[in-house]
């Protein structure tokens, strides 16, 4: 059953990250990712066993990575090309970093046995997702070495934080 329950947060992860990504670039839908991460959420949430935990993990992941995106678009190190803004950000961020964070409930636990790993892959995998969204249309990077040097620290701090605050107070 945890086998099905990992497959499932993440390929409802996948699904919401490509419609937010595509919905805004190939099929001039923005919203298309905002509403697919909210059906994704509130089905998450429905059969998640432990509510208050998930609500806690994704106030503190999902806050930090919000205002994070939302400085370095305000100084313009990156910014995301779309019609559908709140404020600096594309509306679909505030469900995406959500979604995002379902992952640190049921998944990224594991690296509490390997945080090194963890804390490497995260400096590594985070900066690429977002690197990877300029050739598709998503981002446009104005200041190439401040945001990997940012990306990488932000990635690395947010894993560093979750292994060491946010798991062990659960």
């Amino acid at each position: 059953m945890q086998k099905l329950k990992v497959f499932l947060v993440l390929t409802g992860y996948q699904i919401t990250w490509l419609s937010c990504v595509f919905g805004e670039v190939n099929f001039s839908y923005p919203m298309l990712g905002f509403w697919v991460g909210i059906i994704f959420l509130v089905t998450y949430f429905y059969f998640n066993h432990n509510k208050q935990r998930f609500i806690k993990i994704s106030i503190l992941i999902s806050v930090p990575g919000y205002i994070f995106d939302t400085l370095l678009v305000y100084f313009q190190i990156y910014d995301f090309e779309t019609i559908a803004k709140l404020g600096t950000l594309p509306l679909w961020m505030i469900v995406l970093w959500l979604s995002f964070s379902t992952l640190f409930d049921e998944i990224l636990t594991f690296f509490k046995s390997y945080k090194i790993l963890g804390i490497i892959l995260s400096g590594v995998l985070g900066p690429l997702t977002y690197y990877l969204g300029e050739p598709i249309g998503v981002i446009k990077i104005y200041n190439f070495q401040v945001f990997i040097i940012s990306m990488i620290l932000f990635w690395m701090i947010l894993m560093l934080y979750y292994l060491n605050y946010v798991v062990k107070t659960d």
